[in-house]
């Protein structure tokens, strides 16, 4: 494809998955223009070394901006002639939500106002992809098939997955109202080297290296589709890449669809550490939920998105990034 000089705007480019979509748009040789407020939900020292393997770069610009701050981000789309969008920033955490909800509605959902805002407002404005969550599914029992989009999403057992769902609807208002396309990715559990801490890949590491114990919630019964980081950002450049016709909103599964159990995982960690867990089983944490699985059809048909890193070689690229990044 032939790449145009106009830049992407990446919001949330401190964070895990915009990082790294920031270092795949760069390497494909388009401007991006990275949006950040670097908040203190996680190491702020993690956020900033993601920030200065991005920096370096001629035609990387970074600004230190509140996604809420609806003028500002109207004022920098506006400004950068941005056309498309990549919207990641959003407080994050199933579990932090239950203790202060106000961040998410703040960062989720008067962000997502701005971002729509702004893009609504951008001449010439093509695509907003912006970041959801398999979340919005709630706690749906797991068959032998994936979940798919069609499937309703209105029993949310979280408030960030509330936001995430209202995000949603917000999106698909703005798409009917105001003619400019836009498509939401409901992620599915990412992990990888430059993660975030309060992921349970990442925590479980420190601890089982520091020979603390680890707590398995849900007594160990849970599974995931945990999903490569790498693998995301495909799905992510390549819905970007492809944008619905002008009106259009649409919703995609992004995952690795082969959901793994929760014990299976610590298994594959405890090989690649050399070390055994200290286990502590504790019972569901309200807001969890039991297992998630993706169906992504809709997004292969769409883009060949097709994950190629499975779970055992993925925890073994975290845990050698792991190692050097903390000399652990």
């Amino acid at each position: 494809m032939s790449l145009r000089p106009d830049p992407v705007l990446v919001t949330g480019a401190a964070g895990f998955i915009g990082h790294a979509v920031a270092h795949r748009l760069l390497g494909r040789g388009e401007r991006v223009i990275g949006l950040d407020i670097v908040n203190d939900y996680y190491d702020v020292g993690l956020k900033e070394a993601r920030l200065s393997t991005l920096n370096g770069h001629a035609a990387f610009d970074f600004h230190r901006i509140d996604v809420a701050d609806a003028d500002q981000v109207a004022a920098l789309v506006r400004d950068a002639g941005v056309r498309r969008v990549v919207h990641l920033a959003a407080q994050a955490g199933v579990r932090y939500s239950l203790e202060n909800p106000f961040a998410y509605q703040r960062s989720n959902l008067q962000g997502h106002l701005a971002v729509l805002e702004a893009c609504r407002h951008a001449p010439g404005f093509e695509h907003l992809v912006y970041a959801s969550s398999s979340s919005v599914y709630g706690d749906k029992p797991m068959g032998g098939e994936g979940f798919t989009e069609d499937e309703p999403a209105t029993a949310p057992v979280s408030f960030y997955a509330a936001t995430k769902r209202a995000c949603e609807l917000m999106s698909a208002s703005y798409a009917a109202l105001y003619k400019f396309p836009q498509t939401g990715l409901r992620f599915f559990t990412v992990y990888g080297p430059w993660g975030r801490p309060d992921m349970a890949i990442f925590g479980f590491t420190r601890k089982i290296l520091s020979g603390e114990p680890i707590e398995v919630y849900g007594e160990g019964r849970m599974a995931r589709d945990f999903t490569y980081i790498d693998d995301i950002v495909d799905g992510v450049v390549g819905a970007l890449d492809r944008a619905p016709a002008s009106g259009e909103h649409r919703v995609l599964n992004i995952g690795d669809s082969h959901p793994v159990g929760l014990m299976d995982m610590i298994g594959s960690l405890e090989r690649a550490l050399g070390r055994e867990a200290v286990k502590i089983m504790r019972p569901m944490q309200p807001g969890d939920v039991t297992a998630t699985f993706a169906d992504v059809s809709r997004l292969r048909a769409l883009t060949g998105y097709r994950p190629r890193v499975m779970l055992d070689e993925g925890i073994d690229r975290f845990v050698s990034w792991y190692r050097e990044f903390y000399r652990a």
